[in-house]
């Protein structure tokens, strides 16, 4: 049986400074291959290769991932700032348009970290480029030695941090089968002022948004801002997240 095919949106990149490439996190390519039963397909994050609806016409899900760069603060009436580099709008001018084109076909959308800021800007909301600078709230970027450097160890890096409290009777508690996870953080920038068209599902111990989910879409349409991507085959959480995810891909394909 020929198997589903779940987009991957890739991100501007340079190598050695000179040559544009476009680029996906293995990881998030594996969590598709090896948990949702899918074919993981990467498209470029660039308006003049790619096209929505085209795109739309090939996958039957769509899985917007973390990155390095942030969403342009001019899209949700922010003013840039260079402490706030890299930005990479070649992406935000595919990811929004096809999240709004996702929610109204019902094809199935995971959002994650970045794609999970990109998901409320879509809907509406505006971000914060550095939520640690918010009274009352924790850092939430990686883990650093004390020089600076970012930790060597990916399993410290990616180890979880903070609880997230989910609502209970909601999409997530059900999906997870519970209402307090544990969850690793790797973001500076996070959820300002949430969407109108997004209801928010999960909270870190310091407010922060963690779990959301599209209000009226008629599919799966959810985005988290831990990275789930990093241990869905061992992770009970992400795992669970990841088959959701796929068992909505093989719903939408069977019913196209």
């Amino acid at each position: 049986m020929v198997k589903p095919v779940i987009g991957i949106i890739g991100n501007t990149y340079n190598v050695e400074n000179r040559f544009a490439v476009q680029m996906a996190g293995e990881r998030n390519l594996q969590a598709i291959a090896d948990v949702t039963g899918a074919l993981p397909l990467i498209f470029a994050g660039n308006p003049l290769i790619t096209d929505i609806s085209d795109l739309l016409s090939v996958v039957s899900g769509v899985l917007l991932t973390g990155a390095r760069a942030n969403v342009h603060p001019s899209l949700f009436g922010a003013e840039p700032d260079p402490r706030h580099e890299p930005y990479d709008e070649a992406r935000d001018a595919v990811a929004l348009p096809l999240i709004e084109a996702c929610v109204a076909r019902g094809v199935p959308l995971f959002g994650i970290c970045r794609g999970f800021q990109e998901m409320n800007v879509a809907g509406g909301g505006s971000l914060h480029p550095e939520i640690r600078d918010l009274p009352g709230r924790m850092n939430h970027r990686m883990p650093r030695l004390e020089t600076g450097e970012i930790h060597p160890d990916p399993a410290v890096v990616f180890a979880d941090r903070h609880d997230v409290q989910l609502v209970p009777g909601g999409v997530f508690a059900r999906i997870l089968g519970r209402e307090t996870i544990r969850v690793n953080s790797l973001h500076g920038q996070g959820v300002l002022e949430l969407g109108p068209e997004l209801v928010a599902e999960g909270w870190a111990e310091d407010g922060t948004i963690e779990a959301i989910r599209f209000r009226d879409a008629p599919g799966f349409a959810l985005g988290v801002q831990w990275h789930a991507e990093y241990d869905p085959q061992d992770n009970p959480i992400n795992q669970a997240l990841f088959r959701a995810f796929g068992d909505a891909v093989a719903a939408y394909r069977a019913a196209s």
